[in-house]
């Protein structure tokens, strides 16, 4: 898997650094680049297995909680639009806004909620594995 998403990124990489569009050079700006989540924890390994890369774009309606719930698998994103917060259950708190990145907690519970009056808009991309879930409510624990 990580062969595969050094791949990836290589291929993105020489792509970004040789096209050339009507306006000048492209630009490249790194929104992220850690080994840990948003919380500080550090990342988890890889796991094993065929790797499934997944991308959603989910759309939060204003002054709506999202479930409880968990990924075990690694992820991150970008805020497009609107403003989240997102809190674990051990209370840390990550306030985001258009324009933010996410590197997202693994294996934690938390929940994200948009206390604003405009739609949340946020891209998520997994690094899963293939037949793995990318989320687990917590009601599909009890």
């Amino acid at each position: 898997m990580k062969k595969t998403l050094i791949v990836l990124l290589l291929i993105g990489m020489l792509t970004a650094l040789f096209a050339v569009g009507s306006e000048g050079k492209t630009e490249v700006k790194v929104l992220a680049k850690t080994s840990q989540s948003w919380n500080g924890d550090n990342l988890p390994r890889y796991s094993k297995g065929k790797p499934e890369v997944t991308i959603l774009r989910i759309s939060i309606p204003p002054h709506t909680d999202l479930a409880w719930h968990e990924h075990p698998e690694i992820n991150a994103g970008v805020m497009i639009s609107g403003e989240l917060t997102v809190i674990t259950d051990k209370q840390d708190t990550l306030h985001l806004q258009a324009g933010d990145p996410i590197v997202e907690v693994v294996d934690t519970w938390h929940f994200g909620k948009n206390e604003g009056n405009e739609p949340v808009d946020i891209i998520v991309f997994y690094a899963g594995i293939k037949g793995k879930a990318v989320t687990i409510l917590e009601d599909t624990q009890k």
